[in-house]
């Protein structure tokens, strides 16, 4: 994946959009009407800020909707994801991205299609993790093919070793797995995070991930996917490819906040220093 014509930039900075807990979930409101447009309002007002703070690029995700089904979210939830993420498309000029968690790449290639969007988060794409809704399996023959099938130029942003999980033998982390998700379930992107949503991924962990595309002669981009702060950006970018960043970005550092204007331009311009 080429990150220089998707996001203007060759080390990309992307911002979380975490939408409150959609219709239907168990944290929204009981008027599905008013859960829906305090999500849109939410997602709107938070893509305006990451914008005008300087990333390069959004993602938006159903954070609210916890406990998280595995991989197949209802339909109402496919179409309330689609409704922010089409007003919040309508609303900036800046790269989209979808993830529907826990692990429904089904729907967010789907809802990419539908929006426009150019990549999806897939949390788990091969092998298989230990997570709090039980095991979650990697489904990259469908979510490829399906992305095949509707013709759209969507790119897949899969995790390796992915937050919220562990692996099933006890061997723990193996870089190995980012030869599996890139070469083997043609991943456009891989994304190391660290053990939980703001949590900073493990110096040696990183390093492991790079190493291993490096000995399969890979040019796959690595992102970092959680963790990153202003103090660290710099750090990062000089051994990762780009960053996806949330909970550094919301006022007082809460990861369900607002977007706080002033936390975003501190941490682009401390990009903006290393690139």
């Amino acid at each position: 994946m080429n990150l220089d014509s998707t996001f203007g930039t060759d080390a990309p900075v992307i911002g979380m959009i975490h939408l409150p807990a959609l219709p239907g979930a168990p944290a929204a409101p009981d008027d599905g009407a008013v859960a829906m447009d305090a999500a849109v309002e939410r997602a709107v007002s938070d893509a305006t800020r990451l914008e005008a703070g300087g990333v390069d690029g959004l993602m938006i995700e159903n954070f609210g909707d916890a406990p998280f089904y595995p991989d197949d979210v209802p339909k109402h939830t496919v179409a309330a994801t689609t409704r922010a993420a089409t007003e919040v498309a309508a609303a900036v000029d800046l790269p989209l991205g979808i993830n529907v968690l826990r692990n429904d790449a089904e729907a967010a290639v789907s809802v990419a299609a539908a929006v426009g969007a150019e990549f999806v988060r897939v949390n788990v794409h091969t092998g298989a993790r230990v997570t709090d809704q039980g095991i979650v399996e990697g489904r990259a023959h469908g979510t490829i093919r399906l992305r095949e099938r509707l013709g759209v130029d969507v790119g897949i942003f899969a995790d390796t070793d992915v937050k919220h999980s562990a692996p099933l033998t006890p061997a723990g982390y193996s870089a190995e797995s980012f030869a599996d998700t890139a070469e083997r379930g043609l991943a456009d992107a891989v994304i190391a995070s660290g053990s939980g949503t703001g949590h900073a991924v493990d110096d040696g962990a990183l390093e492991a991930v790079v190493a291993e595309r490096e000995r399969h002669g890979l040019d796959t981009p690595v992102f970092v996917g959680s963790g990153v702060r202003p103090d660290t950006i710099g750090e990062i970018l000089g051994v990762a490819d780009g960053v996806i960043v949330g909970t550094a970005l919301k006022e007082g550092g809460e990861t369900t906040a607002p977007v706080d204007p002033d936390r975003v331009a501190e941490l682009v311009e401390r990009a903006d220093e290393v690139r």
